[in-house]
């Protein structure tokens, strides 16, 4: 049987690192996939020759992508360019030319993958991204085909591995934000602009895609709501260690009885659950299904072997589906394309959650009592009070608040009367609190 012929659209760090797994495991590769793979066009612009290790094995490298995808030889597409452009352009050709397509890019599916998909369905192709969420972690064919019984009610992810260091570094070693963020930089975990990851869009990419495929809903990244941890203060991680909790940056989606919560943010947990403990760079998705119940998927996140790793691994699959009717390959997102659901995606102001609250208030008699009545009213139940002494002899001191489950429109408008408050002074930390039981 001839082999399989690669064509290889990047030769950065996942690139370098796709070469290096597809080339040194080959002959097992094989084995697994039924014939050889082989890549036998690449193109770059930029690639450093000396760090890939069997870049010899390639049969030609040039600096036009598009000449590969239109290269008739070329069997399957791995686009490693990342972005949305033109990496949208070289994967669509792609499928017009009727070649199966492998992506590690988040932001491409995330964005277009409604449209990629309903190409690659009409050409009878494929489209795996695999690589796309959480790296090495095998969270995609886990969802769509080892919890296909289920009835997925939620899912809950550490998904950036920078936000997760920064945070880890804070609550271990007691340091700053900036401090921490300046050697996640220095240790090339975070990018000299690394807006993605602390704002949490890279988050969402990857939790629009996890929604979907645990909901069968459309990809709607457009409706994730996301906030990064540039707010989150040490003062906060350490009350949340006192309490029990640690936050971490969550990418959280659930099915409930309205439509489906899409929300990334960074959220306080039990320290007693198992992804509380996940440290560093590292990654975590739990999924709870109906049947199966809690399952949790941990890994390596990013990083050049890794993430090839998950390229690769869906190489093979797209291999093994070669001789098979397009019509009975597994679904892009789980579930059929005329069987996708309309359920909407809710507002964050529709969501009900619990909340830590942590203000700073004159220490005088009646000011807790004007700030839980104000609670009250907004039908605001209180988990636990705690007052902390003043620091550094503050009129002022700080009191932080635990809510039971309350509809996010509610807490809004009771933040915003106590900020009102003579009393109070700056405005409210606040951090959403799940349990994950």
């Amino acid at each position: 049987m001839k082999p399989i012929k690669i064509g290889l659209l990047g030769l950065g760090t996942v690139g370098g690192g796709t070469v290096s797994v597809l080339t040194g495991n080959m002959d097992e590769i094989a084995r697994r996939a039924g014939r050889e793979i082989v890549i036998s066009h690449a193109a770059a612009r930029e690639y450093n020759a000396d760090e890939i290790q069997g870049l010899d094995k390639i049969g030609h490298i040039s600096d036009d992508a598009f000449a590969v995808v239109n290269e008739p030889e070329v069997d399957v597409v791995i686009e490693l360019i990342g972005g949305y452009s033109p990496a949208k352009e070289l994967v669509l050709e792609a499928i017009a030319n009727g070649k199966h397509v492998v992506t590690a890019n988040k932001a491409l599916i995330a964005t277009h993958g409604n449209e990629i998909f309903s190409a690659a369905q009409e050409k009878g192709v494929t489209v795996a991204f695999e690589a796309a969420v959480a790296g090495g972690i095998p969270i995609i064919k886990a969802m769509r085909e080892g919890l296909a019984a289920n009835q997925i009610q939620w899912a809950a992810g550490i998904i950036n591995g920078t936000g997760n260091f920064i945070l880890s570094e804070m609550r271990d070693k007691g340091r700053n934000f900036d401090d921490v963020l300046k050697e996640a930089q220095v240790l090339g975990y975070a990018e000299a602009d690394p807006t993605f990851d602390i704002e949490g869009i890279d988050a969402a990419h990857k939790l629009t895609i996890i929604g979907s495929i645990a909901f069968g809903i459309p990809l709607q990244f457009d409706k994730t709501y996301t906030e990064g941890i540039t707010q989150i203060e040490q003062v906060d991680v350490l009350y949340a260690s006192e309490l029990g909790y640690r936050i971490k940056h969550l990418g959280i989606t659930r099915k409930t009885e309205k439509g489906i919560e899409l929300r990334v943010h960074p959220t306080m947990i039990p320290e007693r659950r198992l992804i509380a403990n996940v440290d560093g760079v590292m990654n975590a998705v739990l999924v709870y299904g109906d049947a199966v119940g809690p399952t949790l998927y941990y890994g390596a996140g990013a990083g050049a072997l890794p993430t090839a790793s998950a390229v690769v691994a869906d190489v093979v699959d797209t291999v093994r589906a070669l001789t098979g009717d397009p019509e009975n390959r597994v679904p892009h997102l789980a579930f059929q394309p005329d069987a996708m659901s309309d359920t909407p995606v809710l507002d964050i102001a529709d969501v009900e959650t619990a909340y830590y609250l942590r203000l700073a208030a004159v220490d005088r008699p009646g000011v807790l009592a004007d700030i839980t009545a104000i609670l009250g009213e907004s039908n605001i139940s209180i988990e636990a009070i705690i007052q902390k002494p003043s620091i550094d002899g503050s009129s002022h001191v700080p009191i932080i608040f635990l809510t039971q489950q309350v509809q996010e429109r509610d807490m809004n408008e009771a933040i915003a009367h106590i900020e009102n408050l003579d009393s109070v002074s700056g405005k409210i930390a606040r951090i959403r609190l799940e349990k994950l039981a």
